[in-house]
């Protein structure tokens, strides 16, 4: 059986023998297009996909082996820290650590920049992560992710690295991507020429090109919002939820349909490819929103972008927001982008119907 994808890359996923492409292929190829280049960040990228597949490992097996649950210990986010986190959390540090390639690392997780070899870094990146996107998820066998990014560390840093290393705006992201941990596990990822999405394939332990040039629709029948703190919410938005789903004789896709999952990583990939907007606002409990900014808000928009999406604060642009503290938290409003123009009309009081 053979499965052929359209787009950029041309690459054809085969099954059964036939052509595809490795994840580490890709990586080479594209590596060969930066005159000048001397490999280091194609081997930070095939860290982090080594360290994807052992969590992938670890998620399948962990109803068998105990990693459901909580450690009994509160994360920095406030938030009741489960087992597969941690590890997680220890599986990516362990990779980023080993490689030599950063030497900073942000994660959801630890509350303080991790320095890595800081005396003596020849690395030129810094990397944040959320580790385990979705904990919410974990015990009920629901798909969940890993977000990463990547920056490089200023010139005038090197040396003398601190967390203000890693405190740059999302415009200057080298890169960014995701691990979805679902029906397959899939990494999608982005250095700011196009997206592409690669599928794990378990027999041989490799990532294959199976999502060539991913672009998202401009606009789409799903929205993706945790409807039971609608009574907190700004009245644009409000207007802007009830006309979504209001019948329109003169508009096919609406009503639109809701899908929330609860895994910021799978209601984004799905309505990436599918056409859709995915909104987590500010609210009175959560006044600056309740996803964070370097570990969630900007490797997706960044992402999203690259397909030809677009992402929003609801105030401006996600990725020109310059943040404070590492864990910064943000609205988000992002997706197809003729959703997202929607949206923050409403939200702006330039339409109520």
């Amino acid at each position: 059986m053979e499965i052929s994808t359209n787009g950029a890359a041309g690459a054809t996923l085969a099954t059964g023998g036939g052509a595809f492409k490795t994840l580490e292929q890709f990586i080479i190829e594209r590596e060969a297009d930066a005159p000048g280049s001397k490999g280091q960040f194609s081997r930070l990228l095939r860290d982090i996909a080594v360290a994807a597949k052992i969590v992938d490992r670890d998620v399948r097996k962990a109803g068998l082996v105990d990693l459901f649950g909580d450690t009994g210990a509160v994360n920095v986010q406030d938030e009741d820290q489960k087992k597969l986190d941690l590890l997680a959390h220890e599986e990516f540090v362990r990779a980023l650590r080993r490689g030599g390639e950063v030497c900073l690392i942000g994660s959801e997780e630890h509350a303080e920049a991790i320095p890595l070899l800081f005396d003596d870094c020849q690395g030129k990146y810094v990397v944040l992560f959320d580790p385990l996107d979705g904990s919410s998820n974990i015990d009920v066998n629901v798909s969940i992710g890993t977000i990463f990014s990547i920056y490089r560390i200023p010139d005038d840093h090197v040396g003398h690295v601190t967390v203000e290393s890693a405190l740059q705006c999302g415009r200057r992201q080298v890169a960014a991507g995701y691990v979805v941990y679902g029906s397959s596990t899939i990494l999608v990822y982005t250095t700011g020429n196009g997206v592409n999405g690669f599928t794990l394939d378990p027999s041989i332990g490799e990532f294959l090109l199976s999502h060539p040039d991913i672009r998202t629709p401009e606009r789409g029948r799903i929205y993706s919002v945790n409807e039971g703190n609608y009574n907190s919410w700004e009245d644009g938005l409000k207007r802007y939820i009830k006309w979504m789903q209001r019948d329109d004789p003169a508009d096919d896709d609406r009503p639109y349909t809701t899908r929330y999952i609860g895994s910021f990583v799978s209601d984004v990939h799905r309505n990436m490819l599918k056409g859709g907007i995915y909104i987590y606002p500010s609210n009175p409990r959560s006044p600056q929103g309740k996803l964070r900014l370097m570990y969630e808000a900007n490797p997706m928009a960044f992402i999203v972008e690259q397909a030809g999406g677009r992402a929003e604060t609801g105030h401006g642009p996600i990725l020109d927001v310059e943040p404070q503290a590492l864990h910064d938290r943000t609205p988000v409003y992002l997706g197809s982008p003729g959703m997202v123009a929607d949206a923050v009309a409403f939200l702006r009081g330039e339409r109520t119907e």
